[in-house]
Formats: C-alpha cells, structure tokens, sequence
C-alpha cells in the first residue's frame, strides 16, 4: 500500500542553479526534504501530500488535518508502514 502524508512547508530553496526546487517539510514537527517538481506553484506555509520524497499536490490545511485524523485512527497501519513517527500529536489536527 501506498500513501501520501500531508505536511506543512516550512521552507524552499532552489538546487542545481535554480533548476530544482526542493522544500523542508514538517510533518508533526519532523521536518523532511521534499522534491516540489510536480507542484511549481507550492509556496511556504502551503500543505502539501508528500509520496516518496516527492510532494504530488497541494491541499487546503482543513483536508491536511482531516488526513492527519484518519492516520492517527488507523493505528494500526501506521506501525505496519512505519510512518507513527511523522504523525503529529493530536492535539496539533483537533
């Protein structure tokens, strides 16, 4: 199975003298280098869903934290995917 975390960027800067842009993304205070070639229009303090090092898309910070509450009721799954660590804590999407 396949998923797409949602995580807040914090910060972007350009790679490869401007040809690659890449941002620092925060997913529940665990920050993250994330590839922004698929979403050049992404800025700071955007949501994005980040697959693979790579963010796909941009959402709006209500679907963000809608998925963070979905995670965190599968518990289960996020053991078996290894991704408990990159949830933030509740209190932070209630």
């Amino acid at each position: 199975m396949c998923l797409a975390i949602p995580g807040k960027i914090k910060s972007i800067e350009s790679q490869f003298d401007g040809l690659v842009r890449v941002a620092k993304v925060s997913f529940g205070g665990i920050i993250k280098e994330a590839s922004l070639e698929m979403v050049p229009h992404a800025k700071v303090d955007d949501y994005v869903l980040v697959h693979v090092g790579v963010a796909i898309s941009v959402v709006d910070e209500e679907e963000a934290k809608k998925t963070f509450r979905y995670l965190a009721e599968m518990g289960e799954v996020e053991e078996e995917l290894g991704i408990s660590e990159m949830l933030p804590d509740k209190e932070e999407y209630d």
